[in-house]
């Protein structure tokens, strides 16, 4: 009887905990509204810009009410991937951007946007001077250039001299204004013979410089000498007809020499070209030569025809220079041995033109 008491007792007490517990909660959770929206970047704009530097466009973003699919969207590795890393190795400065160029700093010292202070030189002449110069630093835009000089040629500069990369053929010393060349002598005969010691300026090598103009240049002398040294018209209408003449119609011929006539196409008047000294020719003979005694355009072996001149004789050649013992004669060039000598000035020899020279 006592504990069927005591059961309801207990019911009782369970009950009225219930119901309690059942106002003391309240009302039940309102039901939930709709999912949040905002503007912002998708994850695959992020992608864009790192990959193409889109520009991407924000956008309404509505929470999902589940997950996308597999596949739907680069994932954050991927985009992770795209993402620069800091190089403090080969990470450009701001030095070393454009000035007002804006570039992205990888340095760890200079992460982010940065603007560039590099002087901007635009384009730059250098003139050639005796001295260095020093290049400003900073960004040239390649139009600049170092100004040339047409006249920076070998055979205007002194043998034995390099001006900016070229040597100089030019005979002559900076002591001695007149310096002797070699003879082109290199076979010995005694001791000490010319052979032997081949004394003097070398020769330049080419020794010659042709044109097609008709002219050939002498790279030892600056002498320009005439290509046909066989030429039987030097006026429109020649008074021999041969290039055999006496003394003064051979200072005649060469003075009156001018362009269109023995080959010449170099534009040069009458008066331009003259009879060569005795002096002058000799400076043509190579002594260990005969047949004639006249080098080729390298200078290092015999002229044949064309290398570099023309119909040259082995024969006597008039010089401008009259013979001091006996003003009667002049001095003329041997080819075939190259003997100088002096004959009587009716004599009948050939005739090579001449111009230049110092």
């Amino acid at each position: 009887m006592r504990s069927r008491y005591v059961l309801i007792v207990l019911s009782a007490v369970v009950a009225t905990a219930a119901v309690v517990g059942l106002i003391s909660a309240g009302d039940p959770d309102s039901p939930p509204g709709p999912p949040e929206t905002t503007n912002s970047y998708t994850l695959e704009d992020i992608y864009d810009r790192l990959d193409t530097g889109a520009a991407g466009m924000q956008s309404v973003f509505t929470e999902p009410s589940s997950g996308p699919p597999t596949g739907t969207m680069h994932t954050l590795d991927e985009i992770m991937s795209l993402a620069p890393s800091v190089d403090d190795t080969n990470g450009a400065t701001q030095a070393q951007v454009l000035v007002g160029k804006t570039a992205w700093g990888l340095t760890s010292g200079g992460w982010g946007v940065m603007t560039g202070t590099m002087a901007d030189n635009g384009a730059v002449v250098i003139a050639p001077t005796t001295g260095n110069q020093a290049i400003a630093a900073g960004y040239h835009n390649g139009s600049g250039y170092v100004e040339g000089d047409a006249d920076l040629v070998a055979g205007n500069i002194r043998s034995g001299v390099s001006i900016f990369g070229v040597d100089g053929t030019l005979a002559g010393g900076s002591t001695y204004s007149a310096a002797v060349p070699k003879t082109g002598e290199t076979t010995s005969y005694a001791t000490g013979d010319d052979g032997d010691l081949e004394m003097g300026v070398a020769w330049p090598n080419p020794r010659f410089i042709t044109s097609t103009t008709g002219i050939v240049t002498d790279t030892l002398t600056g002498l320009v000498w005439l290509k046909n040294a066989n030429c039987t018209a030097f006026f429109s209408v020649d008074f021999t007809f041969q290039n055999d003449r006496s003394w003064s119609d051979a200072l005649t011929a060469a003075n009156s020499l001018a362009s269109g006539y023995c080959g010449l196409s170099d534009g040069s008047s009458a008066g331009d070209w003259r009879l060569p000294n005795v002096r002058e020719m000799e400076s043509l003979v190579h002594y260990g030569l005969y047949s004639p005694a006249l080098p080729n355009t390298a200078g290092t072996g015999k002229w044949s025809e064309g290398d570099p001149f023309t119909g040259v004789q082995a024969s006597r050649y008039w010089s401008s220079t009259t013979s001091a013992s006996n003003t009667p004669e002049a001095w003329n060039l041997y080819m075939y041995s190259g003997l100088a000598s002096y004959s009587n000035k009716t004599n009948t020899y050939y005739v090579w033109p001449v111009r230049g020279g110092p």
